[in-house]
């Protein structure tokens, strides 16, 4: 399996690379569950190449070690200089099963995953970092991919003009932002239940039904069952990743659970969709408007003219191997630094 995966790691640049690199923030809860690191690997192998320019990374978790452990991550995948916005007074304050990675040593004492970052109180707050970023760049530019909790991005909504631009959060967003992607809700129906109360809505469910009342940009919603039906293949994080002794996707999935399992690609799948929405990786409901009621769930209505800002994410089985395996193939990418001894490694 290491050699096909290599071999087809190789051979499928061009259909993944893009003329104009999609300029992302990525929004993560980091640590809660392993999707959110396999999605941050697979933006990290777009950047490489040329699909995806990542502009930051801002955290909904409210635990130190996860901007630390972001920051690792970034550094192993050669890009240890984006920038890093936190959350204060968030959700979710535990440490994770896999953030605590970040303060793993060597034999010698050196860290494991060496990074500079070495506490999320040391970060800029995200709504800050946010809005310095969307002032800085073109009208209509920016992609925002959210695959945690709502909070940070609710709050960018209701965010004052400030230093940074004389507009208000909900203009700003307005004027720079071109599509949101979520991972978030529920829209299908799963394992005979079609009422489920997906975790990153249920977590803060006032800051979900305001960003689903007043986001004034296209949004696109890969529900819950969307990373069920993809699950990640757990021979490809035995097998994989072995290029290296030490690998954080690795040791992150087995600390948060161990395989024998395939965990769903619910976060992947958003970020798959953010970078190539034109590749034909899913099909998108027909335009409608999301609802967030008080319990967590989530309500799809189409439109009856054919308008509405929010789709969501719809796979067949030809289309679920697809992303599959774009998902995997992203994920498992050794960074170029490391291409050649991955290759290496296969051959013996």
């Amino acid at each position: 399996m290491k050699k096909w995966l290599l071999v087809l790691l190789f051979a499928i640049p061009f259909s993944l690379v893009r003329a104009e690199p999609v300029k992302l923030i990525f929004d993560t809860d980091m640590g809660n569950d392993i999707d959110d690191l396999m999605a941050l690997s697979m933006i990290h192998s777009l950047v490489e190449r040329g699909s995806c320019e990542l502009l930051a990374v801002t955290i909904t978790k409210d635990h130190p070690q996860a901007a630390e452990f972001v920051d690792a991550v970034n550094t192993f995948y050669g890009n240890g200089d984006i920038p890093i916005g936190v959350v204060r007074n968030g959700k979710a304050p535990e440490p994770g099963k896999f953030n605590l990675l970040a303060s793993a040593t060597n034999p010698d004492g050196t860290l494991r995953y060496p990074h500079d970052l070495k506490s999320g109180q040391d970060a800029p707050e995200a709504v800050d970092l946010v809005r310095s970023i969307l002032a800085s760049q073109p009208d209509a530019s920016v992609t925002l991919c959210q695959v945690g909790f709502f909070t940070n991005f609710s709050r960018l909504i209701d965010s004052p003009s400030d230093k940074h631009s004389p507009l208000t959060g909900r203009e700003l967003i307005t004027k720079k932002v071109k599509l949101l992607s979520i991972m978030a809700g529920a829209f299908q129906t799963v394992h005979w239940d079609s009422r489920h109360l997906e975790y990153n809505v249920v977590i803060d469910v006032p800051a979900a039904q305001s960003l689903a009342r007043h986001w004034p940009t296209d949004i696109v919603w890969s529900g819950y069952e969307i990373g069920v039906a993809a699950a990640f293949p757990h021979q490809s994080i035995e097998q994989d990743l072995n290029y290296v002794p030490h690998h954080p996707l690795k040791e992150g999935y087995i600390l948060y659970q161990p395989p024998p399992h395939d965990r769903p690609t619910w976060d992947p799948t958003a970020v798959l969709f953010a970078v190539n929405p034109t590749r034909g990786y899913f099909v998108l409901s027909p335009p409608g408007s999301v609802t967030v009621e008080d319990n967590g769930a989530t309500w799809f209505r189409p439109n009856s003219q054919g308008h509405g800002r929010d789709r969501f994410l719809v796979l067949t089985p030809e289309l679920t191997q697809r992303a599959r395996e774009a998902i995997v193939l992203l994920s498992c990418e050794p960074p170029g630094r490391l291409k050649v001894k991955a290759a290496q490694n296969i051959d013996h």
